[in-house]
Protein backbone atom coordinates (compact mmCIF):
# COMPACT_ATOMS: atom_id res chain seq x y z
CA UNK A 1 0.00 0.00 0.00
CA UNK A 2 1.44 2.94 -0.91
CA UNK A 3 0.84 6.78 0.94
CA UNK A 4 1.15 10.39 0.22
CA UNK A 5 2.05 12.21 3.20
CA UNK A 6 1.74 16.27 3.55
CA UNK A 7 3.95 17.94 5.98
CA UNK A 8 6.27 14.76 5.90
CA UNK A 9 9.32 17.46 7.41
CA UNK A 10 6.74 18.79 10.71
CA UNK A 11 7.07 16.80 14.04
CA UNK A 12 3.68 14.77 13.12
CA UNK A 13 5.28 13.86 10.05
CA UNK A 14 8.54 12.99 10.90
CA UNK A 15 6.97 10.67 13.39
CA UNK A 16 4.84 8.85 10.71
CA UNK A 17 7.51 8.04 8.43
CA UNK A 18 9.65 6.83 11.87
CA UNK A 19 6.76 4.11 12.88
CA UNK A 20 4.62 3.63 9.25
CA UNK A 21 7.65 4.18 7.13
CA UNK A 22 8.34 0.45 8.55
CA UNK A 23 4.91 -1.36 7.09
CA UNK A 24 4.03 1.17 4.27
CA UNK A 25 5.60 2.55 1.40
CA UNK A 26 5.49 6.70 2.14
CA UNK A 27 5.69 9.38 -0.36
CA UNK A 28 6.52 12.30 1.26
CA UNK A 29 8.07 15.18 -0.78
CA UNK A 30 9.27 18.35 1.02
CA UNK A 31 7.81 21.74 0.13
CA UNK A 32 10.82 22.42 -2.75
CA UNK A 33 9.88 19.41 -4.05
CA UNK A 34 6.18 19.60 -4.54
CA UNK A 35 4.67 23.29 -3.76
CA UNK A 36 0.84 22.02 -2.35
CA UNK A 37 -0.53 25.11 -3.71
CA UNK A 38 0.51 24.62 -7.07
CA UNK A 39 -2.33 22.87 -8.42
CA UNK A 40 -0.58 21.69 -11.37
CA UNK A 41 2.16 20.62 -9.53
CA UNK A 42 0.09 18.49 -7.66
CA UNK A 43 -1.93 17.42 -10.65
CA UNK A 44 1.16 15.84 -12.10
CA UNK A 45 2.44 14.37 -9.02
CA UNK A 46 -0.51 12.38 -8.70
CA UNK A 47 -0.91 11.44 -12.23
CA UNK A 48 2.45 10.29 -12.06
CA UNK A 49 2.21 8.51 -8.92
CA UNK A 50 0.23 5.64 -7.76
CA UNK A 51 -1.05 6.78 -4.39
CA UNK A 52 -3.54 4.75 -2.71
CA UNK A 53 -3.86 6.91 0.69
CA UNK A 54 -3.47 10.65 1.35
CA UNK A 55 -2.32 11.96 5.00
CA UNK A 56 -2.70 15.39 4.91
CA UNK A 57 -0.93 17.10 8.03
CA UNK A 58 0.71 19.99 6.13
CA UNK A 59 -0.07 23.23 7.60
CA UNK A 60 1.11 26.62 7.67
CA UNK A 61 1.84 27.66 11.10
CA UNK A 62 0.38 30.48 12.66
CA UNK A 63 2.40 29.80 16.63
CA UNK A 64 4.87 32.26 17.82
CA UNK A 65 8.10 30.84 16.54
CA UNK A 66 6.81 30.58 12.60
CA UNK A 67 8.97 32.14 10.29
CA UNK A 68 6.04 33.92 8.50
CA UNK A 69 2.79 32.86 9.99
CA UNK A 70 1.28 35.05 6.97
CA UNK A 71 -1.84 33.60 4.40
CA UNK A 72 -2.60 30.82 6.60
CA UNK A 73 -6.29 30.99 5.07
CA UNK A 74 -5.16 31.15 1.89
CA UNK A 75 -2.28 28.45 1.72
CA UNK A 76 -4.03 26.09 4.00
CA UNK A 77 -7.60 25.93 2.17
CA UNK A 78 -5.61 25.95 -1.09
CA UNK A 79 -3.38 23.07 -0.40
CA UNK A 80 -6.22 21.03 0.74
CA UNK A 81 -8.50 21.72 -2.25
CA UNK A 82 -5.73 21.30 -4.39
CA UNK A 83 -5.49 17.72 -3.10
CA UNK A 84 -9.55 16.93 -3.39
CA UNK A 85 -9.50 17.93 -6.91
CA UNK A 86 -7.18 14.32 -7.36
CA UNK A 87 -9.62 12.60 -5.69
CA UNK A 88 -10.05 9.97 -8.62
CA UNK A 89 -6.46 8.93 -8.51
CA UNK A 90 -6.49 7.64 -4.43
CA UNK A 91 -8.79 5.49 -2.33
CA UNK A 92 -9.18 8.00 0.81
CA UNK A 93 -8.22 11.09 2.45
CA UNK A 94 -7.21 11.34 6.08
CA UNK A 95 -6.98 14.92 6.86
CA UNK A 96 -5.34 15.97 10.27
CA UNK A 97 -6.72 19.00 11.96
CA UNK A 98 -7.09 20.12 15.37
CA UNK A 99 -9.18 21.80 18.25
CA UNK A 100 -9.11 25.07 16.70
CA UNK A 101 -11.72 24.29 14.38
CA UNK A 102 -14.05 24.73 17.44
CA UNK A 103 -12.89 27.88 18.30
CA UNK A 104 -9.79 28.82 20.82
CA UNK A 105 -11.71 31.90 22.24
CA UNK A 106 -14.37 29.94 23.96
CA UNK A 107 -13.49 27.26 26.63
CA UNK A 108 -13.55 23.59 25.35
CA UNK A 109 -14.39 21.19 27.75
CA UNK A 110 -14.43 17.62 26.31
CA UNK A 111 -16.70 19.21 23.52
CA UNK A 112 -17.98 16.56 21.23
CA UNK A 113 -17.69 16.46 16.97
CA UNK A 114 -21.37 17.75 17.25
CA UNK A 115 -19.85 20.62 19.08
CA UNK A 116 -18.72 21.78 15.89
CA UNK A 117 -20.17 25.04 14.21
CA UNK A 118 -21.26 26.55 17.27
CA UNK A 119 -18.67 28.88 16.60
CA UNK A 120 -17.13 30.14 13.71
CA UNK A 121 -13.28 30.53 14.72
CA UNK A 122 -12.03 34.24 14.66
CA UNK A 123 -8.06 33.46 14.32
CA UNK A 124 -7.04 32.60 10.36
CA UNK A 125 -5.65 29.66 11.28
CA UNK A 126 -8.88 27.99 12.98
CA UNK A 127 -11.20 29.36 9.96
CA UNK A 128 -8.81 27.72 7.37
CA UNK A 129 -9.86 24.25 9.76
CA UNK A 130 -13.74 25.40 9.74
CA UNK A 131 -13.29 26.18 6.43
CA UNK A 132 -12.03 22.49 5.16
CA UNK A 133 -14.11 20.67 7.68
CA UNK A 134 -17.48 22.13 5.97
CA UNK A 135 -16.32 20.96 2.78
CA UNK A 136 -15.32 17.55 4.38
CA UNK A 137 -19.08 16.55 5.60
CA UNK A 138 -19.90 16.00 1.79
CA UNK A 139 -16.58 14.33 0.71
CA UNK A 140 -16.68 10.16 0.35
CA UNK A 141 -14.02 7.99 2.34
CA UNK A 142 -12.79 10.98 3.68
CA UNK A 143 -11.95 11.53 7.48
CA UNK A 144 -10.76 14.53 9.73
CA UNK A 145 -8.89 13.82 12.62
CA UNK A 146 -9.29 16.66 15.28
CA UNK A 147 -5.83 16.62 17.57
CA UNK A 148 -6.20 19.13 20.13
CA UNK A 149 -2.77 18.79 22.03
CA UNK A 150 -0.12 16.27 21.24
CA UNK A 151 3.50 15.69 22.01
CA UNK A 152 6.67 13.84 21.49
CA UNK A 153 9.77 13.79 19.76
CA UNK A 154 10.96 15.89 17.14
CA UNK A 155 8.65 18.43 18.04
CA UNK A 156 9.53 22.47 18.48
CA UNK A 157 11.06 22.53 22.14
CA UNK A 158 11.42 25.97 22.59
CA UNK A 159 7.73 26.68 22.13
CA UNK A 160 5.66 23.27 22.81
CA UNK A 161 5.42 22.95 26.58
CA UNK A 162 5.57 19.26 27.78
CA UNK A 163 9.11 19.42 25.66
CA UNK A 164 9.80 22.90 26.97
CA UNK A 165 9.29 21.80 30.62
CA UNK A 166 11.57 18.44 29.97
CA UNK A 167 14.28 20.05 28.24
CA UNK A 168 14.70 22.81 31.01
CA UNK A 169 14.70 20.53 33.60
CA UNK A 170 17.90 18.86 32.02
CA UNK A 171 18.97 21.89 31.29
CA UNK A 172 18.64 22.87 35.49
CA UNK A 173 16.46 25.40 34.38
CA UNK A 174 13.31 26.79 35.85
CA UNK A 175 9.89 25.20 34.42
CA UNK A 176 8.05 28.84 32.78
CA UNK A 177 4.09 28.26 32.41
CA UNK A 178 2.25 31.57 31.34
CA UNK A 179 -0.61 30.67 33.12
CA UNK A 180 -2.28 27.05 34.15
CA UNK A 181 -4.98 25.26 31.82
CA UNK A 182 -6.40 21.76 31.39
CA UNK A 183 -5.38 20.39 28.16
CA UNK A 184 -5.87 17.03 26.22
CA UNK A 185 -2.89 16.05 25.54
CA UNK A 186 -2.03 13.07 23.56
CA UNK A 187 1.27 11.28 23.17
CA UNK A 188 2.64 10.83 19.44
CA UNK A 189 3.02 7.52 19.62
CA UNK A 190 -0.90 6.98 20.20
CA UNK A 191 -2.16 8.64 16.72
CA UNK A 192 0.01 5.98 14.65
CA UNK A 193 -3.05 3.17 15.70
CA UNK A 194 -5.64 5.66 15.31
CA UNK A 195 -4.16 6.53 11.64
CA UNK A 196 -3.90 2.51 11.01
CA UNK A 197 -7.19 1.97 11.12
CA UNK A 198 -8.20 4.73 8.84
CA UNK A 199 -5.56 3.51 6.53
CA UNK A 200 -7.22 0.37 6.41
CA UNK A 201 -11.44 0.86 7.09
CA UNK A 202 -13.98 3.51 5.94
CA UNK A 203 -15.09 5.85 8.74
CA UNK A 204 -18.56 6.17 10.09
CA UNK A 205 -18.51 9.72 10.55
CA UNK A 206 -16.68 12.59 8.74
CA UNK A 207 -14.54 14.11 11.66
CA UNK A 208 -13.20 12.69 15.28
CA UNK A 209 -11.69 13.94 18.30
CA UNK A 210 -8.51 12.39 18.66
CA UNK A 211 -8.04 12.49 22.49
CA UNK A 212 -7.09 10.73 25.74
CA UNK A 213 -9.66 10.46 28.05
CA UNK A 214 -8.54 12.45 30.45
CA UNK A 215 -7.29 16.40 30.42
CA UNK A 216 -4.41 17.20 32.86
CA UNK A 217 -2.99 20.68 33.75
CA UNK A 218 0.32 22.15 33.20
CA UNK A 219 1.06 22.56 36.61
CA UNK A 220 0.68 18.55 37.22
CA UNK A 221 2.49 18.46 33.88
CA UNK A 222 5.54 20.18 35.60
CA UNK A 223 5.28 18.42 38.46
CA UNK A 224 5.68 14.88 36.86
CA UNK A 225 8.81 16.43 34.84
CA UNK A 226 10.18 17.56 38.11
CA UNK A 227 9.47 13.98 39.78
CA UNK A 228 11.08 12.05 36.46
CA UNK A 229 14.43 14.50 36.50
CA UNK A 230 14.63 14.16 40.29
CA UNK A 231 15.62 17.94 40.44
CA UNK A 232 14.37 20.75 42.99
CA UNK A 233 13.83 23.34 40.48
CA UNK A 234 11.55 26.24 40.39
CA UNK A 235 8.16 26.35 38.27
CA UNK A 236 7.00 29.97 37.51
CA UNK A 237 3.60 30.65 36.77
CA UNK A 238 3.08 34.62 34.58
CA UNK A 239 -0.35 34.99 35.20
CA UNK A 240 -2.72 33.56 38.00
CA UNK A 241 -5.68 31.50 37.89
CA UNK A 242 -6.86 29.46 34.94
CA UNK A 243 -7.10 30.07 31.36
CA UNK A 244 -9.58 28.05 28.91
CA UNK A 245 -9.89 24.57 29.13
CA UNK A 246 -8.84 23.00 26.16
CA UNK A 247 -10.31 19.33 25.66
CA UNK A 248 -12.52 16.82 23.53
CA UNK A 249 -15.03 14.14 24.18
CA UNK A 250 -13.43 10.64 22.52
CA UNK A 251 -16.31 8.34 22.77
CA UNK A 252 -16.96 8.40 19.12
CA UNK A 253 -13.27 7.30 18.59
CA UNK A 254 -13.74 4.83 20.92
CA UNK A 255 -16.74 3.19 19.64
CA UNK A 256 -15.11 3.18 16.21
CA UNK A 257 -12.08 1.48 17.59
CA UNK A 258 -12.77 -0.38 20.68
CA UNK A 259 -9.33 -2.08 21.05
CA UNK A 260 -7.52 1.71 21.30
CA UNK A 261 -5.28 2.43 24.04
CA UNK A 262 -3.66 5.77 25.05
CA UNK A 263 -0.41 5.71 27.25
CA UNK A 264 -0.71 6.95 30.79
CA UNK A 265 1.01 10.94 30.75
CA UNK A 266 3.03 9.67 33.18
CA UNK A 267 4.76 7.16 31.46
CA UNK A 268 4.76 9.17 28.15
CA UNK A 269 6.77 11.63 30.19
CA UNK A 270 8.95 9.40 31.32
CA UNK A 271 9.76 7.70 27.77
CA UNK A 272 10.00 11.23 25.99
CA UNK A 273 12.31 13.07 28.57
CA UNK A 274 14.71 9.49 29.03
CA UNK A 275 14.67 10.65 24.68
CA UNK A 276 15.89 13.69 25.22
CA UNK A 277 18.42 12.37 27.64
CA UNK A 278 19.51 10.28 25.07
CA UNK A 279 19.73 13.17 22.56
CA UNK A 280 20.68 15.36 24.67
CA UNK A 281 23.04 17.21 22.05
CA UNK A 282 19.48 18.25 20.24
CA UNK A 283 19.12 20.56 22.89
CA UNK A 284 20.54 24.35 22.51
CA UNK A 285 20.22 25.78 26.21
CA UNK A 286 20.33 29.27 24.85
CA UNK A 287 16.87 28.76 22.79
CA UNK A 288 15.84 27.85 26.15
CA UNK A 289 16.65 31.00 28.45
CA UNK A 290 13.82 33.36 27.19
CA UNK A 291 10.28 32.39 26.72
CA UNK A 292 8.99 32.85 23.36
Amino acid sequence: MKLFLTGGSGFIGKNIIEVLGKRYDILAPISRELDLSDEIAVKDYFQKNKIDIVIHSAVRPGHRNAKDPSNQLYLNTRMFFNIIRNSNRYKRLISLGSGAVYDVQNPMVKVTEDYFDTHVPADEHGFSKYIIAKHMEKLDDAVKLRIFGVFGKYEDYTIRFITNAICKAICDLPITIRQNRRFDYLYIDDLMPVLEHFIHNSAHYSAYNVTPDNAVDLCSIARMVLNRSGKDLPIIIAEPGMGLEYSGDNTRLRTEIPELTFTPIVEAIDRLYGWYENNIHTIDKNELLFDK
